[in-house]
Formats: structure tokens, sequence, C-alpha cells
């Protein structure tokens, strides 16, 4: 479905992304695991199209998104949903507006069909009622799942999920890995999340990548990756000050 082939991203001289190669299959769960700062949403906004490579391919579905133009590129997002990570809600419109943003720019439902599917979505992440509420009025974990609602407003093919758990007490945070799981399974999308959260990685991962140095340097099943031998991964993924990534290490 996905694959990111020797994609290379500086920002003002600054190398963010060398030589970076990923592949994700269709209906795969795949979390890229990484230090803050070290390019994972940069790669996201390189799958969605956000960004584009200096040199390298980014290839959807067989489709290599880097040389399209904006009309051409906007057709192949409209596969995607995305929960971003301050779920990034837009402040003067109600949850309705919020969900529903999609479908009224895109599509040509009548306003009782997208009430309809809102409702829909919402259900799916647990929530009711809710549609005439402001994002003022939401909870941290409430704005999250009005998030993952609108990621899923239309039916895309594949969701992406920026730091889905940052800011939000441990007891959201598993209900939204659960959330995630669930709408994976049921769905049948393909789903990538980055974050440094490995509780939620194992918990949705069926494979998790790890991008340190610019670049992936292991990628393997939960499991095999908490049981890697490799020192970097190794440190990481038990969350110890010792070993060979230190405070003075620069990504």
């Amino acid at each position: 479905m996905i694959e990111l082939k020797h994609v290379h991203k500086s920002f003002n001289g600054h190398e963010v992304l060398k030589d970076m190669n990923l592949t994700i299959n269709t209906g795969e769960s795949m979390v890229i695991i990484g230090r803050s700062g070290c390019g994972k949403s940069v790669s996201l906004k390189h799958i969605i199209g956000l960004m584009r490579p200096d040199s390298g391919s980014v290839i959807i579905d067989g489709t290599d998104i880097t040389g399209l133009n904006s009309r051409e590129l906007n057709r192949i997002r409209m596969n995607f949903g995305m929960l971003f990570q301050g779920a990034a809600l837009f402040d003067s419109l109600n949850v309705l507006e919020n969900v529903g943003f999609r479908l009224f720019e895109y599509t040509n439902m009548s306003l009782e069909e997208i009430k309809r599917r809102v409702a829909e979505c919402l259900e799916k992440v647990g929530l009711r009622g809710v549609e005439r509420l402001k994002p003022a009025e939401l909870s941290g974990g409430m704005k999250k799942r009005v998030g993952l609602a609108r990621a899923i407003s239309m039916s895309p093919q594949i969701i992406l999920f920026d730091e889905p758990t940052t800011g939000v007490d441990p007891i959201m945070g598993d209900i939204i890995n659960e959330l995630i799981r669930y709408l994976h399974n049921t769905l049948k999308v393909t789903s990538i999340t980055v974050t440094h959260d490995m509780k939620s990685a194992y918990k949705i991962a069926d494979r998790i990548a790890m991008l340190y140095d610019k670049r992936i340097i292991e990628i393997g099943t939960p499991d095999e990756i908490k049981n890697s031998e490799n020192p970097i991964v190794k440190q990481f993924v038990s969350g110890s000050a010792i070993g060979p990534i230190t405070r003075d290490t620069v990504e």
C-alpha cells in the first residue's frame, strides 16, 4: 500500500531524513517509534503529501505521489484520514461541523445525510449527543475522539495517527489505543501511527519500525522489537538513561 524509497529531506541545511526506506502492507497497522524530533511526523507528512522529499519516492497504492500536481494529490488524499497530535479541531465550529467538515466540502450529501454520517462516526468512537458542543466544551480525551471521528468520516483506506495518546491521562490513552485497534480491525484500513509511547505501540502495532539517525534502523513485530538485541532499540524501548543514546545525541 505505501512505500518510502530512499527519501531524503532537509530544512535549512539540517538533514531530517536520510535514505529513509519503509514498506507498509495493505491492511497493516504500522507504528513508527523514535525520540521526539527524530522525523516521525515529517515521515507522516511525506506519506500524505503535505511535504515533498528532496529526493526519493513516496508510493501510495502503486502511484509515486512526489511528482503529482495539487489536483492529483488531492485526489489521492481523499483516501486518507488523519488524527493530528492536538486533534486540530476548528474552535469556531461545533462537533457536527468539525466531524462533517470534509463531507460538507467535498461531497454532495444533504445536511440530513451528513448528520447521520457524523452520528455514525461519533458512535464508533463512543460519543453520542455532542454534535452541538464547541471544542472549548470538550475534555482532552473527547477532542481526540472527535478528531478520530473526523478521520473516519470519508471512509478512508489509510488512517494516519500522529502521537494519538499525547496530552491525555493513561486511562484515556488506553481507551484511544483500544479505539485505534477496533477501528483498524472493523474498517479494514491500513494504519500508520507515530509515537514514543511504547505501551501504545505494543498494543496497536502489527509491526513496529524504529526511526533513529534519520533512517529506519530496525523493523519487526512487537515481540521482536521488545526482545531486540540492537543496543539503540533496546535502550529506547526500555526507557533507560544508560546506553548509546545520550542527552547529547543529535538526530
